[in-house]
């Protein structure tokens, strides 16, 4: 338990880089509180994501696991609360599969809380003066497919039955289009959110909600 999971996505939806990956890639191979960071990237594929990324759980069995992905339009890194057990895409994957109105996994509970301690780590982001947020859905796209499929791993395999861990979203880069973060504050912000999660056990009280 001796290592900190980063995954990021492939380009998807006619882009040409993910800022999920080029951001947690960064990251890879460094030590953060003596946990060694492995960073992996995961197709932006329905079924292939989540065979890719429960490999990499038994593999590693780390402490901590944070996925990443991109969602264009959001102006802060998104500290995501909850996983919903529903795909319904509004594009094709990048294998041409667009589910709609089915499960993420069948018979299975229809959410998740992350297990990570956002409201800590938002506070975190706000002393480095990186934009976040605590967000109330993760959309119903592959982000949020990981995303329930990786809790869901976490709350009844075994093996990680220690390991924490959710999904964070990030924006897109100035290249793609506004709004838009740096990749030298992605990262930044990444690692000041990871630190966090290995320091804090129990989140803190803070107010975080939303309206709409």
């Amino acid at each position: 338990m001796n290592k900190v999971l980063l995954t990021g996505f492939e380009p998807f939806g006619g882009e040409t880089i993910n800022p999920s990956w080029l951001a947690v890639k960064a990251l890879h191979g460094r030590k953060m509180l003596g946990r060694t960071v492995v960073a992996a990237q995961l197709p932006t594929v329905f079924d292939d994501s989540l065979r890719v990324l429960n490999k990499l759980l038994l593999e590693h069995q780390p402490e901590l696991v944070v996925c990443v992905g991109q969602a264009g339009g959001r102006h802060a890194m998104s500290l995501e609360r909850v996983a919903i057990n529903v795909n319904d895409a509004p594009i094709a994957d990048n294998a041409g599969a667009q589910p709609i109105d089915t499960p993420v996994v069948r018979r299975a509970p229809v959410a998740y809380f992350t297990t990570l301690p956002i409201k800590a780590m938002l506070a975190a982001l706000h002393r480095e003066n990186i934009r976040a947020e605590v967000s109330q859905t993760a959309g119903t796209f592959v982000c949020n497919h990981v995303f329930y499929g990786l809790m869901r791993m976490l709350a009844t395999n075994h093996a990680l039955r220690h390991t924490r861990g959710g999904f964070v979203h990030v924006p897109w880069l100035p290249e793609q289009g506004a709004p838009h973060m740096s990749l030298d504050d992605l990262v930044r912000g990444l690692r000041a959110a990871v630190r966090c999660a290995l320091r804090v056990q129990e989140d803190r009280v803070m107010g975080a909600g939303a309206t709409d």
